[in-house]
């Protein structure tokens, strides 16, 4: 039970000391933002953690709740007293709570259209994430075959120093004995025309 309590009351202090430069730019610094959403954290362990702080946690829990409050008081009196007394009479004048009211209204009507931009542009991130990546250019190589069906172009004309191409061979001669291949040798020598092989009866 007094878990519970403590942390609904952390839950709207760090409420109100996130709206402190909405309401009360006077007293309000540069970090407050942050510490309020560190109270407002708090709030929700010892809210959603009550049944589990018993005995001795809850012990520590309520001494360091007392240590903050005191903590908190101070730096809300230290602000106070570096104001000036003009500042510190405008602040209870109906006047500035209804400016700050207003322009708290007005930040109030924004925040549903800002919401729904960001909604879009983490969806439209998300679709982007999930589109697979296409590259630009497309390489294509010819496949080997075709390049080897392919016969080479023929050249109109010899170059120098080139040996034309052998016309297509004979067929090749049928030789019985030994005689017969060293006629043909002698014959494709050129020097002795091959004489007629007898063989002595």
């Amino acid at each position: 039970m007094l878990a519970t309590l403590g942390g609904a009351l952390a839950l709207v202090i760090g409420l109100a000391v996130l709206l402190l430069p909405l309401l009360l730019p006077e007293l309000s610094r540069a970090r407050d933002a942050v510490w309020g959403a560190v109270v407002l954290l708090l709030g929700l362990v010892l809210v959603t953690s009550a049944e589990r702080l018993r005995g001795a946690p809850m012990l520590g829990v309520l001494c360091g709740g007392l240590l903050i409050g005191r903590l908190s008081v101070e730096v809300a009196q230290a602000r106070w007293r570096q104001l000036s007394e003009q500042e510190q009479q405008r602040l209870w004048s109906p006047e500035r709570w209804q400016t700050s009211l207003q322009q708290f209204g007005a930040t109030a009507a924004r925040l549903p259209a800002l919401a729904a931009q960001v909604g879009q542009g983490l969806f439209a991130w998300v679709g982007e994430r999930r589109q697979p990546k296409s590259t630009g250019k497309r390489w294509v190589r010819p496949e080997p075959a075709a390049e080897a069906s392919e016969p080479p172009a023929a050249s109109a004309e010899p170059t120098a120093g080139a040996e034309p191409a052998p016309a297509a061979s004979e067929p090749a001669a049928v030789v019985a004995s030994f005689t017969e291949i060293d006629d043909l040798i002698t014959a494709a020598s050129g020097d002795v025309a091959p004489a007629p092989t007898s063989e002595a009866g």
